[in-house]
């Protein structure tokens, strides 16, 4: 498994940087726009392994840019920012069951009640969730992903919000930034997820685990 982590330090001077950062679809289509037209005819995305995060840190504001392949930075607007692109996998091969991380994904934890229930409190077919239901949808999705929860703090983020170019539909997807610190359980299972993301909304947005080694205080 080859995966490859892109970092776009965005130029607020810069009117494309500026519309792409503001929309979840504009980003989405500026972050496929670095990659061949011609991967595949279905589902490109997936493919080529695209998930991406916009996100502010004490820094500044990044994007945060993962694929399985390296995107042509050349493809960026001249002016966009600064942008590299390195190599995952050291990460990947010293994951090891164990393996004490920290952890930081931005994901659309939701819930899909059943026709009755549905019916019964008038609900929605997809219903966001928020608050102690959102912790918990992301406990269950780490254990699926191979990891042991530590640390776990959640916060909510704006919604990836937009309308898609080809009907102009709205496109939204909730947002809940969880981080914190796990230990490995299924180290192969976890480089799965990796790759594959986690949740809904991956094409805008969410999804995208981020990790790094951390080491316990002694």
């Amino acid at each position: 498994m080859s995966l490859w982590l892109t970092r776009i330090i965005p130029d607020p001077r810069s009117r494309d940087a500026r519309r792409d950062t503001a929309g979840a679809v504009d980003l989405h289509h500026r972050m496929m726009s670095l990659f061949p037209d011609n991967v595949a005819d279905t589902e490109p995305r997936r493919r080529l392994g695209i998930l991406f995060r916009s996100e502010t840190t004490p820094a500044g504001h990044q994007i945060l840019l993962q694929s399985a392949q390296p995107p042509d930075l050349a493809r960026l607007p001249t002016g966009y920012g600064q942008a590299d692109t390195k190599t995952l996998t050291p990460l990947l091969d010293a994951l090891r069951p164990g393996l004490h991380i920290r952890y930081r994904i931005a994901a659309n934890p939701i819930r899909k009640p059943g026709r009755t229930t549905r019916e019964l409190y008038q609900l929605k077919a997809v219903v966001p969730l928020q608050g102690t239901a959102a912790d918990d949808w992301w406990a269950r999705q780490a254990e699926a992903t191979g990891l042991r929860l530590g640390i776990l703090h959640s916060s909510p983020l704006d919604a990836s919000r937009g309308n898609r170019r080809s009907d102009q539909r709205p496109v939204q997807h909730n947002r809940t930034l969880f981080e914190g610190t796990a230990v490995i359980t299924d180290a192969h299972r976890l480089r799965t997820r990796l790759a594959d993301g986690i949740g809904k909304g991956k094409a805008y947005g969410c999804g995208l685990l981020s990790i790094a080694p951390h080491r316990e205080p002694q």
